[in-house]
């Protein structure tokens, strides 16, 4: 015992002495960096690099951000959720001897955050937060409850649109430039995690322009900043109090927050306003199937750098064609916009105006082309709508693995497709599916990039069963899981 008492003061002095030394280290690296230091943090727009605090912004802030509660009705006998495993034993005695006990109908609640953009009521939220909701209760930091109702959702970039009627007394919030943001950059999170309120966490932009495989239309800005379930539909703030996010996704192995949060840049959501407030929205089409360009295609087809978008087919008849542009192109700018990954270019055309002539530079076997298209209408989503079909649905997120990712995130595998976000109640959740399992198979069939698996799950209708080859920490597993409608 005496031993195991010297061994500890022993420790505590050499703590006390290691953080005495770091002080002094700390106070002589700020005397002599702190004129360099200040000099730099100037040409930052005046904005400091570490804010003494953030209580003042969390003031200003807080009264916009309101709490998003739905109602959704789930129908159809035997439908309601058990507190069961789809593997637990139990599940199946109790859906053989009570299934017919259980509700036709059932209605299930959920939370999310959103924020008060103008005076006339108009609320940005998250799309999977009032998605197929009956009701919506938005409670104010005042603890005023009020009625809202859909205006206009757009599941692509997970943006929706509610409004409340408007008071007097509602405070919105700035819309800031999330162009303008940079990675360091200190930000902030207003939510209400688990439905606990208002809640303030900080971080910093971890990255931006990043591809988690929630859409098409994928341009996350990472953060480290706190994001709890109840946090979706929330805004990321700059210290400036602006909005330059909207807090939507995280990467979590068990559900909750370890540092890897995504939010929407504002700027995306800014563009399709004028769109959500009219109640529907309408997007561009180029008419290519587009693909990344790797260190091989570039070596192959003589470019600079790997810059840009590969034209991989044409679809006959759209404005690409009709333009000229040839599979085997590279487009490397529209309507004068750079294309640096393969990912920015469905975007840009898809927020460009219908009927817009744009320039759209190519290179051809090495030299550089420009021609002009007319910006056709994407017709996708008004065909599923006309057609009254459902479209079947997995419910989660996926990812292609790179060596950057797999390091960050501990993994041995640095390809393949990993699970980032899996919905509750969803096909997926069903199935067992987690955030971090590794798909390796889709029916028998190796995956090794979204594309490829987004393609073989185009091929699936509603009512299909999917067989799933599944790598879970040191485990593989089969899955199988049903597509829904839901």
């Amino acid at each position: 015992m005496t031993n195991v008492v010297n061994h500890t003061t022993w420790r505590k002095k050499t703590t006390r002495g290691c953080l005495l030394f770091c002080l002094i280290a700390g106070i002589s690296a700020a005397i002599s960096l702190g004129p360099v230091l200040g000099k730099e943090l100037q040409t930052r727009s005046g904005t400091a690099a570490v804010p003494p605090s953030f209580s003042q912004l969390a003031k200003q802030a807080s009264p916009a951000v309101v709490n998003v509660s739905t109602v959704m009705v789930i129908k159809g006998r035997g439908q309601a959720p058990l507190p069961f495993g789809p593997d637990d034993p139990l599940r199946d005695f109790f859906e053989r001897f009570f299934g017919d006990q259980m509700p036709k109908d059932y209605k299930q609640r959920g939370l999310g955050t959103g924020f008060i953009i103008d005076k006339e009521g108009f609320i940005l939220t998250a799309n999977h937060v009032v998605e197929g909701a009956e009701e919506i209760l938005v409670t104010l930091a005042d603890k005023r409850e009020l009625t809202a109702k859909i205006i206009g959702r757009d599941p692509k970039t997970d943006l929706a649109l509610i409004k409340i009627d408007p008071a007097n007394d509602i405070i919105p919030l700035p819309l800031g430039d999330s162009a303008k943001l940079e990675i360091g950059e200190w930000v902030v999170a207003i939510g209400n995690p688990f439905g606990l309120g208002n809640t303030v966490t900080a971080g910093i932009v971890s990255a931006k322009y990043r591809q988690i495989g929630a859409g098409p239309y994928d341009n996350f800005i990472q953060t480290d900043a706190s994001i709890n379930p109840g946090n979706s539909g929330g805004p990321l703030l700059n210290t400036a109090g602006e909005v330059v996010g909207v807090n939507s996704a995280i990467f979590s192995q068990a559900g909750g927050n370890i540092g890897i949060g995504f939010a929407i840049p504002i700027n995306m959501a800014k563009d399709l306003l004028p769109q959500l407030k009219g109640g529907k929205v309408v997007r561009g089409w180029l008419g290519v199937m587009i693909q990344p360009i790797t260190a091989e295609l570039k070596e192959k087809l003589g470019l600079q750098d790997r810059k840009g978008a590969l034209v991989a087919d044409v679809i006959t008849g759209g404005p690409a064609e009709k333009a000229g542009i040839q599979r085997g192109d590279v487009i490397v700018s529209f309507d004068g916009k750079e294309i640096r990954e393969s990912t920015d270019l469905p975007y840009l055309v898809a927020s460009t105006p219908i009927g817009n002539k744009v320039a759209v530079e190519v290179i051809r076997k090495g030299q550089q082309k420009s021609v002009a298209v007319k910006v056709g209408e994407l017709q996708e989503a008004r065909e599923a709508e006309e057609s009254g079909k459902a479209e079947p649905t997995l419910g989660l997120m996926v990812d292609e693995i790179t060596p950057e990712l797999a390091e960050e995130l501990g993994l041995e595998e640095t390809t393949g497709i990993i699970v980032t976000q899996v919905v509750n109640g969803s096909p997926a959740a069903e199935a067992g599916l987690k955030p971090g399992d590794i798909i390796l198979e889709v029916d028998q069939q190796p995956m090794t990039n979204v594309r490829q698996f987004d393609r073989k799950i185009e091929g699936y209708k509603v009512g299909d069963i999917i067989l799933l080859l599944i790598r879970r920490q040191e485990t593989t597993i089969y899955l199988t899981l049903k597509l829904l409608s839901y």
